[in-house]
């Protein structure tokens, strides 16, 4: 699918789907990419998913985005180019790529391998890259990246379903990694079903831990035990069922974008108990001091890994059979899906199969 732009010092024509305004419509694209430089690799894009994110950044909730704007940041596809200085991949391979391509490379986090949080990260789209041109993510047919920002998939894994654990389960894996949480026989909630929340639950039973969903819906019961296979859930308005667990937990990690109050939260943990934010309600948190200081209790946020870490994800999500539950869609399709993805109408992700239907 990729091809050479004549004259152009090799710059890779590409076409995608683009947002043009804050309508936050998508229609067919067509645009360059930077030439492949000695430290990049060149994908042809097989499947990205369709995170949360996209919705706003199309929309330009954050106030953030620049147009025309091609979204997606949980890219697979298959290497059809490496540089002369690129060491980790090989024509051929599958590659994964997520949030971020690029860094400053020198700052603190920079060395300790956690780029995404570094002052100057590069977003995969909607940002200003080292050249001064404008990134462009995955609804599209090739993606040129920097090899340190790409992760090797295992070709044993189904790709569709892997590829939102390039956003989704690095987002969910890197905190209960962080802060210990991984230690079988740990109590952990996981408050709301949804894309963050389903893969969390898959990785803490993988890590043999006693997993409660906590939830706002009842009806979503039987899919937390029967079929996702947490140990107990927790409807989160019964009073009740909230004073039976005061105490209970270990950690909770909160996949909850929509507005709503922790307090209820903090109470569910023991003593030096972690309550980590890893959804972006857009409202301030609203939190009293005295139960965080009695019980020694942290709350906390994380926003993904760097390298190292979702390669270590992605190996660990080979080696237990996780991926996320998926709903593939061609590309034109698109826009019913954010559609439907505002209205929560999605078990669990859309995946978009970009190489058969762009």
């Amino acid at each position: 699918m990729s091809s050479v732009l004549a004259g152009c010092e090799n710059e890779v024509v590409s076409c995608g789907w683009a947002a043009r305004d804050d309508s936050g419509i998508l229609s067919p694209f067509h645009f360059t990419r930077r030439a492949n430089g000695d430290n990049d690799i060149t994908l042809d894009i097989l499947y990205s998913g369709i995170c949360h994110t996209d919705l706003h950044m199309v929309k330009n909730d954050f106030g953030m985005s620049i147009y025309p704007m091609v979204p997606g940041h949980e890219i697979v596809g298959k290497v059809t180019k490496v540089g002369s200085k690129v060491t980790k991949f090989s024509v051929g391979d599958i590659a994964g790529v997520g949030g971020s391509v690029g860094s400053c490379g020198s700052c603190s986090d920079c060395s300790e391998g956690f780029y995404v949080y570094c002052p100057k990260m590069i977003l995969t789209y909607s940002a200003r890259y080292h050249d001064g041109t404008v990134t462009q993510g995955g609804y599209s047919d090739n993606l040129v990246v920097d090899q340190n920002f790409a992760v090797l998939i295992p070709k044993s894994m189904p790709l569709a379903s892997t590829a939102p654990l390039l956003c989704a389960g690095i987002t969910v894996y890197s905190p209960l990694k962080y802060h210990g949480i991984t230690k079988p026989g740990l109590h952990l909630g996981v408050v709301g079903l949804g894309g963050l929340g389903h893969v969390a639950v898959k990785f803490a039973k993988a890590f043999d831990m006693h997993v409660t969903v906590i939830s706002t819906s009842p009806s979503k019961k039987k899919e937390a035990l029967e079929r996702l296979g947490a140990d107990a859930f927790l409807v989160s308005r019964d009073q009740q069922q909230l004073q039976d667990a005061v105490g209970t937990m270990d950690a909770i990690i909160d996949t909850v974008s929509a507005n709503h109050s922790i307090q209820s939260l903090i109470s569910l943990l023991k003593t030096s108990g972690k309550l980590i934010l890893v959804g972006g309600p857009a409202n301030p948190l609203e939190v009293l001091a005295m139960p965080l200081l009695l019980g020694r209790k942290m709350i906390a946020g994380s926003a993904g890994g760097g390298r190292e870490e979702i390669q270590e994800m992605i190996n660990f999500a080979a080696k237990h059979h996780i991926t996320a539950d998926v709903e593939v869609i061609s590309m034109d399709y698109v826009n019913t899906a954010l559609e439907r993805l505002e209205k929560n109408d999605v078990k669990y992700r859309f995946v978009i199969d970009v190489a058969n239907t762009i």
